[in-house]
């Protein structure tokens, strides 16, 4: 056993900046445990363009599949994460948003936008975001979006996303990929007192007699091992996998832990509840020109759904502009095996036969030609109202829990996101795209009616993959997080990744998860007691 004063596990946007924030203090020994390789092992991870290639690598993404999802046309939807230090802020596309304003009214107090403003250019000082200069199908875009009530918009990241567009803030810096593991630890050079540790898997977190949280058992290198905290353990694994291992610690519902022989140390039937994400369709056009845009550089925000209870001025849908040429291949090399193969004979050998015909049938230049002049508006439900849960299906940390995110378990979801087809058609009719020669590819001119394009949102849904709240933070006893980021009830463990949010933001979350993980360290350093 070997002693540390805090313990990290799981290294990806949140862990990597808590473990290198707390090792600024020399007197504190920080162990950082992430389950997957370094990044330096998969060099795509370190580069901006090498976002496509990270997309399909399976060493740098996990895969893991919800449960059939029954408003989905009963689809196993894929919920890959990144399991390489920096997590998926190491293969995700790069984009950095805070969110809007009113986002983070549905915080506690103390994470309203004022609180958090100045904690976010804390993180901007260091990660040093960019933006991506325009093309002329980008500008084309907006002149389209302009013409259906959008405005353009300097700056995404000033708190008001009010049915704007504009160039998105990316973590990158001239060619190379920012993430936190990037700016906030490799950047800093090695420290004695900061001991990163890849290629290591938790397998519970361990109690004293008292319920204290005092060690993490893990694997590493084929061994079974442990470490212990003199001070706390904190929580970074995502809101996928950090549920899982507390359930498997003996935290969570005490029913369902007692179902799996698992010894109950704290009966919380918060963990694993409110589980939620944003789900996206495509609306697919082909142009007469070639595309001349090779990143999701350019975010528009709308309030999509007048009849919404949500606050006026709050956006509730994002669109992208995504250019087919910038990852055509790889998304289909990703996706489209658990699409076609039965989920009984799916595997290794399946996703390698798909994903090498798609490969082949892009080495024709026709297939080429046809995707450099293809793009797609990408609908995101920003504001989604359904939840779900996340639950144990075995005792075996290498199996994956049940996701049940429950897309348009709520029937506004649903309506939200088919005025948002029809929104993002009337882009593609109009201004530059429409003199740009845009046709429509899918759901295509048949698809007209509501039911139609109903049928075709549910057909075609996928992940954001913005997994979120499943051990929401909130003031009351019923949240599993109080709103210092300690788990009620169980002393010595905090929390610090998206599994904490309450209620996305409209935009993406790594800069949110960022924060949550700034926030965490700050709040450590600064006293906070994990009791």
């Amino acid at each position: 056993m070997k002693q540390y004063d805090y313990i990290v596990v799981g290294g990806g946007s949140a862990g990597c900046i808590v473990a290198a924030e707390l090792a600024k203090d020399p007197a504190h020994h920080v162990l950082l445990m992430e389950s997957g390789p370094r990044a330096e092992e998969h060099p795509e991870t370190l580069v901006a363009a090498g976002y496509k290639d990270a997309f399909i690598n399976d060493a740098v993404m996990g895969e893991r599949f919800s449960v059939p999802q029954a408003h989905a046309a009963g689809h196993r939807i894929f919920a890959g994460t990144g399991t390489v230090l920096g997590g998926s802020g190491s293969v995700n596309g790069m984009v950095y948003t805070r969110g809007s304003r009113e986002d983070y009214q549905e915080w506690p107090q103390g994470w309203r936008w004022d609180d958090n403003r100045e904690d976010f250019e804390a993180i901007e000082e260091v990660l040093r975001p960019h933006r991506r200069p325009a093309t002329s199908w980008t500008e084309a875009c907006i002149a389209s979006a302009e013409e259906q009530g959008f405005r353009r918009k300097e700056d995404l990241n000033d708190g008001n996303l009010s049915n704007v567009i504009g160039y998105e803030w990316m973590s990158y810096e001239h060619e190379q990929r920012r993430s936190s593991y990037v700016a906030f630890i490799k950047e800093a050079g090695e420290r004695a007192n900061l001991t990163v540790l890849c290629g290591a898997q938790a397998h519970r977190v361990v109690f004293d007699a008292g319920g204290r949280a005092r060690a993490v058992e893990f694997e590493h290198e084929g061994g079974l091992r442990r470490a212990e905290a003199g001070k706390e353990i904190i929580l970074c694994a995502g809101a996928l996998e950090t549920p899982k291992l507390l359930m498997l610690s003996g935290v969570g519902p005490g029913e369902h832990l007692r179902a799996f022989g698992i010894p109950l140390v704290a009966d919380r039937p918060s963990i694993g509840e409110g589980l939620h994400d944003h789900p996206n369709v495509p609306v697919f056009f082909k142009a007469t020109a070639q595309i001349d845009c090779f990143y999701p550089q350019l975010y528009s925000f709308f309030r999509t759904n007048q009849g919404s209870d949500l606050p006026a001025s709050q956006s509730d849908t994002c669109y992208v502009y995504w250019p087919a040429p910038s990852a055509m291949r790889q998304m289909m090399q990703r996706m489209l095996p658990p699409m076609v193969v039965p989920h009984a004979l799916y595997g290794p050998r399946s996703r390698k036969l798909i994903r090498s015909l798609v490969g082949a049938a892009f080495r024709f230049g026709a297939v080429q030609r046809f995707t450099d002049r293809m793009f797609g508006i990408i609908l995101i439900l920003g504001k989604p109202k359904s939840r779900g849960t996340l639950r144990l299906q075995s005792t075996d940390i290498r199996q994956q829990a049940a996701i049940n995110p429950a897309y348009y378990s709520h029937p506004e979801d649903l309506e939200t996101m088919l005025r948002a087809v029809r929104i993002a058609r009337a882009i593609g009719a109009s201004g530059g795209l429409q003199r740009s020669g845009a046709k429509e590819l899918l759901p295509g001119r048949r698809v007209t009616s509501d039911e139609a394009i109903a049928s075709y949102i549910r057909k075609n849904t996928i992940t954001t993959y913005h997994f979120a709240g499943s051990c929401g933070m909130g003031e009351t006893s019923a949240h599993a997080v109080d709103p210092e980021l300690r788990l009620r009830g169980v002393p010595g463990l905090r929390i610090a990744d998206a599994s904490a949010i309450p209620w996305t933001p409209v935009s993406a979350l790594n800069a949110p998860s960022m924060l949550i993980g700034y926030r965490a360290a700050k709040l450590i350093r600064g006293g906070s007691s994990c009791r």
